[in-house]
């Protein structure tokens, strides 16, 4: 039975002396796809820079989670408004056979055979009228590797499998992080930090105001050899056709049928989950085998190692986008979305969202960004998080380079700069 943390008795630990293993200018704390984005744009506009990633891939939840679609990249109408960075590795996906989206001229067509078309690839989702989105479906190996040769390219060094532990606070300067990894406890100095975690851990561990939510954790799986994955689809299954020939994408897990939410930054809801979830994947698996048409001969072709968490902390930033602000304009924004659920939304992310209150070099990008708990369904989906990594990698490498923290960086300069690398900003 857990407890609450202040029931919990404390352990005095000695003072102890932490080697200094990095130095660099701008660390970037967490090697998901807004991590992947922040690393890259600050290596490409010349700062010395080091990601740290708790794993042995990059990508997160858009490799290892299965969560394999991009989210949009449009507004619904016909217009793309994300591009940059996901719009590159989007690009090298195709070059490799490894996605699949529909044409631009498609896209704000309301044809329904094509709009049926994408809904079997799980790129609408959402209450209709549908019109065709420029959403993307794609292999995860692919995109790691994809990740992988962006980091090289950058310039950016790499670290795995270190967890980051305690940020270094001064002040109100984050002076670095300390990091545990199986060789022991060490320390990383930084210029400027970026809080790409997706949970938050390095803000919330630094004091930081920020909100939290509750959720149900999905797990997604795919199988192969499905006899007529149309047919499937079209019968029920509950799942999307996806990269590889009979091969098909499930994205709910069973999760529904979870007893309850769970705090995904507490270790035991996330073992409840983890135990939970695969034995409902199983279940799901036999049951599909036993009753649907096509999967008689199938097979269980992968489980996500990452469970599919879409919610926990949220930083209580400079700025705070919310839902009044969908559609509204806005002079510092750094990054646009649209909704993946709602045709014709769009939100513009201020750089203030971007910003920690408490701390002069903080930025944070991802789906842990300051806005509400409305907004964030848009703002947590992939394209989004690539977008504001792109922003927050580009801030942490001009204020470097000038000299000057991130909130002193004048957002003109900033948003310049995103233009000249292909990010969309109105």
């Amino acid at each position: 039975m857990s407890r609450s943390e202040h029931s919990f008795p404390f352990l005095e630990e000695p003072a102890r002396r932490t080697p200094v293993r990095y130095e660099t200018e701008v660390l970037v704390v967490g090697g998901g796809s807004a991590g992947v984005a922040a690393a890259v744009a600050a290596a490409r506009n010349g700062a010395d820079v080091l990601l740290v990633e708790r794993y042995g891939y990059l990508g997160g939840l858009a490799t290892a989670g299965l969560i394999i679609l991009l989210l949009t990249l449009d507004d619904g109408r016909g217009r793309q408004v994300v591009a940059g960075l996901c719009q590159e590795v989007t690009d090298r996906l195709k070059s490799r056979g490894a996605a699949y989206f529909p044409p631009r001229e498609e896209w704000g067509s309301s044809d329904e055979s094509k709009v049926r078309r994408d809904q079997r690839w799980g790129l609408l989702w959402g209450h209709g009228p549908h019109r065709v989105r420029y959403s993307v479906a794609y292999e995860p190996e692919d995109m790691k590797f994809a990740f992988n040769q962006m980091i090289e390219e950058s310039g950016a060094r790499l670290l795995f499998h270190a967890w980051a532990c305690d940020p270094i606070v001064e002040g109100e300067c984050l002076k670095g992080v300390a990091f545990q990894g199986k060789s022991g406890r060490f320390a990383v100095r930084a210029a400027v930090v970026i809080d790409t975690t997706g949970d938050g851990d390095v803000f919330a561990a630094a004091g930081c105001q920020h909100e939290s939510e509750e959720v149900l954790p999905w797990l997604w799986f795919t199988m192969g050899g499905v006899k007529d994955v149309t047919a499937a689809i079209d019968a029920g299954a509950g799942c999307f056709r996806t990269i590889g020939a009979g091969k098909v994408l499930f994205p709910w897990g069973a999760t529904e049928k979870l007893s309850r939410r769970i705090d995904a930054t507490s270790p035991e809801d996330l073992t409840y989950a983890e135990l939970e979830c695969r034995k409902r994947v199983m279940a799901e698996v036999d049951r599909l085998r036993r009753e649907i048409p096509g999967f008689e001969q199938s097979h269980l072709c992968r489980v996500a190692e990452q469970l599919g968490i879409t919610e926990s902390r949220r930083l209580r930033g400079r700025s705070v986008l919310e839902r009044r602000d969908m559609d509204r304009s806005y002079e510092d924004a750094v990054a646009v979305t649209g909704h993946w659920t709602r045709a014709g939304a769009i939100y513009q992310i201020r750089y203030g969202c971007l910003l920690a209150q408490e701390l002069s070099n903080l930025l944070v990008a991802g789906r842990c960004i300051s806005v509400d708990h409305r907004v964030h369904h848009a703002t947590k989906e992939i394209p989004a998080c690539m977008a504001t990594g792109e922003a927050a990698g580009t801030a942490a490498a001009l204020a470097v380079r000038a000299g000057i923290d991130p909130p002193d960086l004048d957002v003109g300069t900033l948003r310049a700069r995103l233009g000249e690398k292909g990010a969309i900003l109105s």
